[in-house]
């Protein structure tokens, strides 16, 4: 059967999966595996951007996200599994697409300021953080990927990588599809404070 398409999507190893993973994404990823070419991201470098302190944990955290992944029916044999930190081109064309997006672009993205609020950040921001979209998109990118998967809060880093997948295509030459979204069933489920479901906030 004729794919429709190809996909990237990924979780960043910051612990077990739970049930906003399971709900939100896992489900969904499990059944376009028929019908796109899926590469599936262990996002291991953009847990960097909020807890650089603990890296120790990472390891770990992969090997318990894997066997979340399976158990939720992600077939390697169907799928590809991609390590990021295993393949320096996502670093690389992340450092080139840099260059194509201004700071004050990035400042003005939405899920920067609500990560920078809720994990009372302030000052310590990072570049990293600012920058996760950037990386994001070399993700995306580097596989040529027409379709990402993703929740309500990431369609914001989504709309950035189409803006810099067009400004590439139009200052040199035409590459990269403007990967577009496709929303699960739950597109954002909340956590037991209400706020979205997530490991960083603890509220899962």
């Amino acid at each position: 059967m004729e794919k429709k398409g190809r996909i990237l999507t990924g979780h960043r190893p910051t612990g077990p999966r739970h049930l906003g993973h399971l709900v939100g994404t896992l489900e969904t990823w499990a059944q376009l595996q028929d019908d796109y070419e899926c590469y599936f991201l262990i996002a291991d470098w953009h847990v960097l951007t909020t807890d650089v302190e603990h890296t120790a944990q990472i390891g770990n955290n992969i090997q318990e996200m894997l066997f979340d992944w399976l158990a939720a029916g992600l077939d390697p044999e169907r799928s590809v599994f991609v390590q990021q930190s295993l393949v320096k081109e996502h670093a690389e064309l992340a450092l080139l697409l840099g260059n194509l997006v201004t700071v004050s672009r990035l400042r003005r993205n939405p899920t920067f300021k609500e990560q920078v609020q809720e994990l009372h950040l302030g000052d310590r921001a990072s570049m990293g953080l600012l920058a996760y979209p950037v990386l994001q998109a070399a993700d995306i990118l580097v596989y040529k990927a027409d379709t990402v998967p993703v929740g309500e809060d990431q369609v914001p880093h989504l709309e950035l990588s189409r803006e810099i997948a067009r400004k590439f295509n139009t200052t040199f030459k035409p590459i990269f599809p403007e990967p577009k979204p496709y929303l699960s069933a739950i597109p954002r489920l909340p956590g037991l404070d209400n706020r979205k479901m997530g490991s960083s906030y603890q509220n899962f």
